[in-house]
């Protein structure tokens, strides 16, 4: 199989793949099911490239679709073991070369990251159950996100209804900040079709969906370190993400704070 068609398959190159089996192997063979720990890993990889079991299983020797099942729990269990290698906050030394890099797309100063979100299809699980869960986050420093978001200290959002010509040009530049998110969203659904629409519905449960979605997350972190180039077969077309409906905070304290915050930003850079 030509260098191409591997990374069009299975979206890492050979010597990735290679170094990938190396890692997870002793974590596969530790509960043997008679199929080699590569053919587990190639027929993963390819699963999650093309959120097809069909056509997985022609490329996995006949595999039945309850070992495939197996499979995918095994392999998914091994590679998220060494989520903290390949899904990793900045160190406190790299944060100088991040907020430059943030500020070259919009002039918007001490910005370390951006949030958002995505939709990936699933089958909604049975009896009602809510799968929630809230971090509380505090930075010196500032996360971009958009009006969806409510405005936080720590969370720079567009002005919502802005009324000045600063507040419109800090508009501006907040959108081109994000606009990263967005991009590297679309590059990851693109990569793993199985997380984006035209893959289908993921028929798991919430749990194994999440650690899908990080899987996927993680082997794209190592396509990117490894600079493996994006191949495929078909142009990619995005999908399109409903709107998120504004959220407004409760915390009146903690939301003058973010205004202030916000008010600042705009005062000093953007009059």
């Amino acid at each position: 199989m030509e260098e191409r068609h591997v990374i069009i398959t299975y979206r890492l190159d050979r010597a990735t793949i290679q170094e990938l089996c190396t890692q997870l192997e002793p974590d596969l063979i530790r509960h043997p099911t008679g199929i080699p720990p590569q053919v587990q890993v190639l027929s993963v990889l390819h699963f999650l490239a093309n959120g097809s079991f069909q056509t997985t299983v022609a490329i996995a020797s006949g595999m039945s679709q309850p070992m495939f099942s197996n499979v995918l729990s095994r392999v998914l269990s091994a590679l998220l073991k060494h989520m903290r290698r390949y899904i990793v906050f900045p160190q406190v030394e790299d944060l100088p070369t991040v907020k430059g890099d943030f500020y070259a797309l919009g002039h918007i100063p001490n910005i370390i990251g951006v949030i958002d979100g995505t939709h990936v299809a699933l089958v909604p699980p049975t009896g009602g159950n809510r799968c929630t869960e809230t971090e509380e986050l505090s930075f010196h420093e500032c996360t971009d996100g958009d009006s969806g978001y409510p405005n936080l200290s720590w969370l720079l959002t567009p002005v919502r209804s802005p009324r000045t010509r600063a507040e419109e040009c800090y508009n501006e530049a907040h959108g081109r900040t994000r606009r990263v998110i967005e991009r590297t969203f679309g590059l990851l659904k693109a990569r793993f079709r199985c997380l984006h629409m035209t893959g289908g519905s993921l028929f798991y449960s919430p749990k194994k969906v999440g650690q899908i979605i990080v899987a996927c997350s993680m082997l794209h972190n190592l396509a990117l370190r490894r600079q493996v180039p994006f191949l495929q077969e078909d142009g990619p077309d995005g999908g399109v993400v409903a709107a998120v409906e504004p959220v407004d905070s409760e915390d009146e304290e903690a939301e003058e704070e973010a205004m202030n915050n916000s008010d600042s930003v705009i005062q000093q850079y953007f009059q």
